[in-house]
């Protein structure tokens, strides 16, 4: 008896369903270069906290370090830190690369109040992150800036404490190739950086100060303790760390006697001055000192040049 032919084992791949080696090599490929991509970018931001945790006071290194990863790995020719003080932007940082034009033009844009014709004055005015696929496109942008700049895709990132915007990044290109999702994320870990830096510094200062005016005030708790007679070792650490911890180029301190102040200790500079025979003074409203008496309040003219007050001489 004849048998028919035996029944196939498994079914028979359909045409064109093994895959090719050379998509295998692209997808190799591409996954090793996201790979290097995201261990550049994590050395980056380790790179810039390192420079954080040893600028405790200074914010500028840190700054510079951001225009520098920024322009590196998001390929663009330009970046520019800015920082606003609630009025005007001011530059902070910028750096550029084949576009030696650019530095003029920078210089001449800060300090200025923000407008929507620049990207750092949108980005504040905004309050968020602006992504310019093409300037020449963008009928709001200030064209002079983009042919200085030779830019053609731009991106800003605010820098924000506490909801409000303190400062700008911005970074640019000369083609035509709009940024991407990673790139934008990550100048906002730039931004991030950049916020932690700033009040890093301030607690760095604001600490720093304190402890001086604590020293200062012992010191001077000192003097007092170890003259209890006398008073002029006292009034002269007074005078001394005014002019210190104030930044005055001269400090004096005046004790009433009847309708007149008698100077009893003067600071000029870094050097102790005797008081002069005759500096006796009248209470009088036509200056700071006898005006402070009269009123009896703290008195600050901020600018004695430019005072609306005719009375100070």
């Amino acid at each position: 008896m004849a048998r028919g032919p035996k029944p196939a084992r498994g079914k028979a791949k359909p045409a064109g369903s093994r895959k090719s080696p050379k998509n295998e090599d692209s997808k190799v490929r591409d996954l090793e270069k996201r790979l290097a991509e995201a261990r550049e970018e994590q050395a980056a931001t380790a790179e810039i906290l390192r420079v954080i945790s040893q600028s405790p006071g200074n914010v500028q290194p840190v700054f510079d370090a951001i225009v520098a990863a920024s322009m590196r790995l998001c390929q663009s020719v330009i970046s520019v830190v800015t920082r606003y003080d609630g009025e005007l932007l001011h530059l902070a940082a910028h750096s550029h690369q084949g576009v030696p034009e650019a530095v003029a033009m920078v210089q001449q844009l800060f300090p200025t109040h923000p407008y929507r014709a620049l990207l750092h004055g949108r980005v504040v005015l905004d309050g968020a992150v602006v992504h310019l696929p093409d300037v020449q496109a963008d009928t709001e942008y200030r064209q002079a800036i983009a042919t200085a700049f030779r830019a053609r895709s731009a991106l800003g990132v605010p820098l924000l404490l506490d909801g409000r915007v303190i400062g700008v990044i911005a970074i640019a290109r000369t083609e035509l190739r709009p940024f991407t999702d990673a790139q934008i994320a990550l100048l906002r870990t730039f931004a991030d950086q950049a916020v932690i830096a700033i009040e890093n510094v301030r607690l760095f200062n604001e600490t720093k100060e304190a402890l001086e005016q604590q020293t200062a005030t012992g010191e001077i708790l000192r003097v007092i303790a170890s003259s209890p007679t006398d008073l002029e070792p006292a009034l002269r650490a007074i005078v001394e760390s005014a002019c210190r911890m104030c930044g005055g180029y001269e400090a004096s301190i005046f004790l009433r006697a009847g309708s007149r102040l008698r100077r009893m200790a003067t600071q000029s500079g870094s050097e102790a001055v005797s008081p002069e025979p005759l500096s006796d003074m009248p209470i009088s409203p036509d200056f700071v000192n006898g005006r402070a008496v009269l009123e009896r309040r703290m008195v600050q003219v901020p600018d004695l040049s430019e005072s609306d007050d005719r009375d100070l001489p």
